[in-house]
C-alpha cells in the first residue's frame, strides 16, 4: 500500500484579516470584533486517480482582545465547517477529518505548522491521547505563549470508550464513502502570556483510504490577528 502525505495551503497565505472588521458594539475600547473570513478549498489527485476536494466555509471569528483588562490576555470564539467530498472511488473508499488551529505570539505563521504539529504530527489513529496542558498538539485552547513561540490545538474531543473499555479520546471526524464534514461553533481559543502581537489560523488535516492508497492532506485557513 502506497502512503504518501501532501501539504496544499489555501488562497491567501500570510495575508492576516485585516479588512472587513465589523464591531458588535462601538466606544468601547475592548469590544468584540467580529472577523468574517474567507475559508478555502483544495483539489488533489491521488495516485489510484482518486480526486479528493477539501472545503471550508462559514470560518469566522469573534475577537475579545483584552480577556481580564490586561495585555496579556485575548479570548476568541471560533466557527467554521470543513467538507470532503472524493471522486472516482466507486463508493468504496472513507476517511478522516480533523479540525484544529495553530496560534502564535510575535511569530510568523503564515507558514503553517506549530512545534511540528499540524503540519508533520498530526496522529490519525483511531485513538489520540488528548493532552490538556496546551503544550504541542493538545485538546484544549487554552494556550500559554511567549514571544517567538506557536502551539497548535484539536477542536474535537470525542469521548469513546476503547477496546478495553477505558476512557479514550478522539480528535478525528470519520467517514465512510465519498464525503464527510465536520461543523464548529464558538469554540473558544484563550491566550495567556503573549505582551505582543498574536496570530491565529485555522487548519483542516484529511486522511483519505482507498484500496489502494492512503494519502493525507492538509487545508490552511487565512491567519488572522488575535490583538
Amino acid at each position: 500500500m502506497n502512503v504518501r502525505k501532501t501539504m496544499a495551503r489555501a488562497a491567501g497565505i500570510g495575508a492576516v484579516a485585516t479588512a472587513a472588521l465589523g464591531l458588535f458594539s462601538t466606544g468601547a475600547a475592548n469590544a468584540d470584533t467580529f472577523v468574517p473570513l474567507p475559508g478555502g478549498s483544495i483539489t488533489e489527485t491521488m495516485d489510484d486517480g482518486t480526486v479528493v476536494t477539501i472545503t471550508m466555509t462559514g470560518e469566522s471569528a469573534n475577537i475579545n482582545p483584552s480577556m481580564g483588562s490586561t495585555p496579556l490576555h485575548r479570548n476568541a470564539w471560533v466557527s467554521g465547517s470543513a467538507r470532503v467530498q472524493l471522486s472516482g472511488t466507486n463508493g468504496n473508499a472513507g476517511g478522516k477529518i480533523v479540525p484544529g488551529y495553530v496560534v502564535g505570539c510575535q511569530v510568523n505563521i503564515s507558514g503553517g505548522g506549530a512545534n511540528g504539529g499540524a503540519t508533520g504530527g498530526v496522529d490519525f489513529g483511531d485513538q489520540v491521547s488528548v493532552s490538556k496542558s496546551g503544550t504541542g498538539l493538545s485538546g484544549g485552547g487554552n494556550l500559554t505563549l511567549g514571544p517567538g513561540q506557536s502551539k497548535a490545538f484539536y477542536i474535537l474531543d470525542q469521548e469513546a470508550a476503547d477496546d478495553f473499555g477505558s476512557e479514550a479520546h478522539f480528535v478525528r471526524n470519520k467517514f465512510k464513502g465519498d464525503s464527510g464534514s465536520v461543523t464548529w461553533s464558538d469554540e473558544t481559543i484563550g491566550l495567556n502570556g503573549c505582551g505582543g502581537y498574536a496570530q491565529a489560523r485555522s487548519f483542516v488535516a484529511v486522511q483519505v483510504e482507498t484500496d489502494n492508497v492512503i494519502t493525507s492532506y492538509t487545508l490552511w485557513g487565512q491567519p488572522f490577528s488575535l490583538g
